[in-house]
């Protein structure tokens, strides 16, 4: 959602909020560890966001539970967001789940 009210810098003063909810709908607990995220403008100008844990935790989601939070990228044109948030189960397996496709489309 485009959020005009929010900071911006000067090069990309457009302000998207997202809102992102993951479920597990495993029969195992699964902690995230890390994120990557891929900002392409229509352009094709990459923007790679990657990092550990998720706004700054490492949550740990049991089955059935819910991990939800929000935040905001700046653009500089219209952009497609998507990527990835990287984890483990407790026995150790690795988990990945992609974060699905969403648009930043600046106004007018």
């Amino acid at each position: 959602m485009f959020m005009p009210s929010l900071e911006a810098p000067l090069d990309q003063p457009y302000p998207f909020v997202y809102i992102i909810a993951i479920r597990n709908e495993g029969e195992e607990a699964v902690t995230f560890l890390g994120r990557k995220w891929v900002v392409t403008s229509e352009s094709g100008e990459r923007t790679v966001v990657e990092g550990d844990g998720i706004i700054g935790q490492k949550p740990r989601i049991s089955p059935e539970e819910v991990f939800s939070y929000n935040s905001y990228h700046t653009v500089a044109a219209n952009s497609i967001a998507s990527g990835a948030y990287f984890g483990r189960l407790d026995n150790g397996e690795p988990v990945c789940v992609r974060i699905p496709e969403f648009k930043m489309n600046v106004p007018g």
